[in-house]
């Protein structure tokens, strides 16, 4: 299958040449895309000229980490590339890892595969404790957003995805920020694609994050919170109604119920100097537990409903049945 190789570059000229030197010979094309970089990186690749698998493409303006990385899902999709993997410029991913981040997606196991620095607890330690905290977290919430509840590490950029899934993809719609890898999942998620966490080992040295944690903190909350509700709605009403759905219409007006019951009582018994009685207790309770467990169970559905056949094989099962079905009207 021929792989090509995404680099997205912005200030990292003293880092860009030994990351593509470090790329194996299983890549047959390698797009390296200058983001409007203030160091000339894209120059500074076409001068040294260090692969002949190399093409540089340039941005006349910063348009961001996901909006480098869509230039080169397209120039790599023109290209005939059937995987794409991105990797930072940075160095802070090991390119002899590519052959095992796209194993999956070679087997046809998954549509899109990325690293996953949780598996490796010794690496843990080389991490900043800021980023381990920050990706805990961001886990939680992108679990909830994207429906992929057995990922960890959405952050990380070290990520391949076949040609298959790409086309599917509303690549315009792609964030263009440091939440492209999230936002990616969550559209992912919406075409019923295959994840797969493939362990790696992060390297950190004296590199410098343009990620600032205190400007994109509110963002990525929006962007979690969007999405939640889009996947919940696209997924459970309009593409589909099951008994999830309606566990979900039961759980949420009961908690709200029983919690705004409960609390407008409470407060008019304090007011009156008044003991709640065992009617009105149960009356604010009841609601709020029965409604936890109706959403415990929306959440255990909505767990087991994790894509699980890859895009590929679901589209190559619809080919045949499509050819079974011409060939029995010809028979008739």
């Amino acid at each position: 299958m021929t792989i090509a190789v995404v680099i997205p570059c912005y200030r990292v000229a003293d880092k860009v040449l030994s990351v593509i030197a470090g790329i194996g010979p299983e890549v047959q094309q390698i797009y390296v895309i200058d983001d409007a970089c203030p160091q000339g990186t894209g120059a500074l690749v076409q001068e040294r000229r260090p692969d002949p698998r190399v093409r540089v493409l340039f941005h006349e303006s910063n348009m961001g980490v996901g909006g480098a990385v869509v230039t080169g899902y397209r120039a790599a999709l023109a290209g005939g590339a059937e995987i794409v993997v991105k990797v930072d410029g940075d160095g802070q991913m090991d390119p002899a890892l590519i052959p095992e981040l796209v194993a999956p997606l070679q087997a046809g196991a998954a549509d899109y595969a990325k690293g996953n620095r949780f598996f490796d607890l010794e690496g843990l330690a080389s991490m900043p404790g800021v980023r381990l905290f920050g990706n805990a977290v961001l886990s939680f919430f992108t679990k909830a957003s994207t429906g992929y509840w057995s990922v960890m590490d959405p952050t990380n950029g070290f990520c391949a995805i076949t040609a298959t899934a790409l086309r599917l993809l509303p690549l315009h719609k792609l964030a263009r920020g440091f939440f492209f890898e999230t936002d990616l999942l969550f559209r992912l998620s919406l075409v019923r694609a295959v994840v797969a966490d493939v362990p790696i080992r992060a390297v950190y040295g004296d590199e410098e994050s343009n990620l600032r944690i205190h400007r994109v903190i509110l963002p990525f909350l929006g962007g979690h919170f969007r999405n939640f509700w889009k996947r919940i709605f696209y997924n459970y009403f309009l593409r589909g109604f099951s008994v999830a759905s309606l566990e979900l219409l039961v759980a949420l007006p009961l908690i709200l119920f029983g919690t705004l019951f409960g609390t407008v009582s409470w407060y008019r018994l304090d007011q009156a100097n008044e003991t709640a009685t065992a009617g009105t207790v149960m009356l604010a309770a009841l609601p709020i537990i029965v409604g936890v467990q109706m959403l415990l169970a929306f959440l255990n559905s909505d767990m087991q409903s994790e894509p699980t056949v890859p895009l590929g094989r679901r589209q190559g099962a619809l080919r045949q049945a499509g050819q079974a079905a011409k060939k029995l009207r010809v028979m008739s």
